[in-house]
């Protein structure tokens, strides 16, 4: 087994420490603003489609700075960086620290994690690992656990023991089985994920980036009904040649409106003999179980994918690379 393989076998006991680690007292805010990036803002994304099930707003920001409503609106932010080096993130630290936001800190190490002891910051550690990707688990929990704390959602911790307990479930074979039928259909093709609300939206953004950098190859994701004012056009000019070497995944949510899956049934129609690997669905009952049920077939997919290429899915060079390069 690889090392990934090992580290998304670890998914559910990171969602069990986050629902039992103490977290601390944050002052109450109207809504919640994450700031992150990479396998790190993945952790905001997860937020976002949480918050939406409460019918309450999170944010996810992913760049330099704060969005120009924060100082405003005077969110709860939380701050994720696995390494706690991330530089976007230290840039919106520095910026809500200077407008006075409400600020916490979730992170192994790292500059952040310093400037949180510095400056009394509120602060979760979480475990140190090889790779941010490989700790969504940790990650996300921990930035909800913070966003309950400053009353932005509630029942976290109920909601983290569901999604450990689903993912368990299909790491005793159902998810390895998915991912396999979809490896044999998107093994040398770009995978395209399609989605929808915001379970599935989170949940396509993941399954790219994993297929980026586990996989080492390309792929994009579009969301219904976006995607049927544009991009189904697209795949008009040059079919054969789009046969060849592109496939979509439809990732599907018993929440999707019906139009959604009215709309997903005629896109699949209309698109011409494009390969369409699999519809693949959620488990579980509460959004977040659904949301994991998704990252564990997609965290799976993506190193099957990264063997059958026969590269290593660990590194990340290019990114170390480009981090060095940002330094000269």
């Amino acid at each position: 087994m690889s090392l990934m393989r090992d580290l998304i076998a670890t998914l559910p006991d990171q969602l069990l420490w986050a629902a039992g680690v103490a977290v601390p007292d944050l002052p109450p805010a109207p809504e919640g603003l994450v700031l992150g990036m990479g396998g790190s803002g993945f952790a905001g994304d997860v937020a976002v489609a949480f918050a939406a099930g409460q019918m309450r707003r999170v944010t996810v920001h992913k760049d330099y700075g704060l969005p120009g409503w924060a100082v405003a609106a005077r969110p709860a932010v939380v701050a994720v960086s696995h390494s706690g080096n991330t530089e976007e993130t230290l840039s919106g630290v520095e910026a809500a620290a200077a407008a006075a936001l409400s600020v916490a800190i979730t992170a192994t190490g790292g500059a952040l994690v310093a400037l949180a002891h510095e400056s009394g910051l509120p602060l979760l550690v979480v475990p140190p690992g090889p790779q941010p990707r490989a700790a969504a688990g940790y990650l996300a929990g921990a930035t909800l656990r913070l966003l309950e704390s400053a009353g932005v959602v509630t029942a976290t911790v109920p909601a983290l023991e569901e999604a450990a307990t689903v993912v368990t479930s299909l790491l005793e074979g159902p998810a390895e089985e998915v991912s396999q039928e979809l490896a044999d259909a998107l093994a040398g093709r770009i995978v395209i994920l399609y989605g929808a609300g915001p379970i599935t939206a989170a949940a396509a953004g993941r399954w790219k980036a994993q297929i980026n950098e586990n996989g080492k190859a390309p792929a994009w994701w579009s969301l219904f009904p976006e995607l049927d004012h544009n991009e189904i056009v697209g795949w008009g000019a040059n079919a054969a040649a789009h046969r060849d070497v592109m496939a979509v995944v439809f990732l599907e949510d018993p929440d999707d409106p019906p139009r959604i899956r009215v709309r997903a049934d005629l896109t699949a129609r209309l698109m011409d003999g494009i390969r369409i690997a699999g519809r693949v669905g959620t488990r579980g009952a509460g959004p977040l179980a659904r949301l994991f049920s998704l990252v564990v077939v997609g965290d799976l997919l993506s190193v099957l994918l990264a063997e059958r290429s026969d590269v290593d899915p660990v590194p990340v060079e290019v990114i170390e690379k480009l981090k060095g390069m940002l330094k000269e």
